[in-house]
C-alpha cells in the first residue's frame, strides 16, 4: 500500500470516529478583534497547567493564521490545521460544520489524548455563532476599537457565547471608548454570562480567561 492509500484510510477513519474525547473550544469575532492573538497568548498558559491543545484554524481563501501558528514556536506545527472557509465563514462553523469536525477528527486521531482542540473561525459579524454539533464552549472576541456601542447591539455572538472577551482595552483611551461602561453594557445583554476584558498584547486578563476554561470546559477547577 502506498503512502497515499494509507493516509487516506488514516482520514477516512478519523473523519468516521463519533466519540471525541476532548473538549472542542470555539473562537469567533470580527475580523482583527484579536482571535489569533488570543490563542497565541493562550497556548503557553494552557501548557503550563499540562493541558495538551491542538488547534483548527478557518480563513476564507487562505491559510494564514494556521502558518502564523505553526511558525510561532509556541505549539508543535502539525498540531495546527488550516481550514479555507470560502465566502462565508460562519457556514462552516454552524450551518454545515463538517470540515471542521473533519479537521478536528483527524487532530484527535493523530495526537490522542488531547484536553483541548481549539476551532477559530474567520473573521465575521456580530451575527456569527457556533453549532453545538463541533464545540462544547464558546468565546466570542470583539475589541474597544470597535466602539462602545458593539455590545448594546446585541448580536447573537455577543449574547449567546459562553464567554464575551472585550479586547485591546488598552485603546480605550485614544479611542474614546469607557471601557468599564462597554463591560457594563456587555453584562446587561447576557444574562448573567461572563465578560472578561483583556489586552492579548501585553497578556492582561488571560489567566482570568484560562481559569474560566478549566472550570466551566475541563471541569478541572
Amino acid at each position: 500500500m502506498d503512502h497515499r492509500n494509507r493516509e487516506n484510510r488514516f482520514v477516512a477513519s478519523a473523519v468516521e470516529s463519533s466519540t471525541p474525547s476532548s473538549a472542542r473550544l470555539g473562537i469567533g469575532g470580527p475580523v482583527g478583534s484579536g482571535k489569533t492573538a488570543l490563542i497565541e497568548r493562550l497556548l503557553p498558559l494552557l501548557a503550563a497547567r499540562d493541558f495538551s491543545v491542538a488547534v483548527v484554524t478557518n480563513d476564507l481563501v487562505t491559510k494564514e493564521d494556521a502558518k502564523r501558528l505553526q511558525k510561532g514556536g509556541l505549539i508543535a506545527p502539525e498540531r495546527v490545521v488550516g481550514v479555507e472557509a470560502g465566502a462565508c465563514p460562519h457556514t462552516v462553523i454552524r450551518e454545515d460544520p463538517t470540515l471542521n469536525i473533519e479537521a478536528a477528527n483527524i487532530l484527535e486521531a493523530k495526537f490522542a489524548p488531547l484536553d483541548i482542540i481549539v476551532i477559530e473561525s474567520g473573521g465575521d459579524n456580530l451575527a456569527s455563532t457556533f453549532s453545538l454539533d463541533l464545540v462544547d464552549y464558546w468565546i466570542f472576541v470583539i475589541d474597544v476599537a470597535g466602539g462602545d456601542d458593539i455590545p448594546r447591539k446585541k448580536g447573537p455572538g455577543i449574547v449567546q457565547a459562553d464567554l464575551l472577551i472585550i479586547n485591546k482595552t488598552d485603546l480605550g483611551p485614544h479611542v474614546g471608548v469607557d471601557v468599564e461602561t462597554m463591560r457594563n453594557d456587555a453584562e446587561a445583554v447576557r444574562g448573567g454570562k461572563p465578560v472578561i476584558l483583556t489586552d492579548c498584547r501585553v497578556g492582561k486578563g488571560l489567566n482570568e480567561v484560562v481559569s474560566r476554561l478549566a472550570h466551566d470546559l475541563l471541569m478541572a477547577e
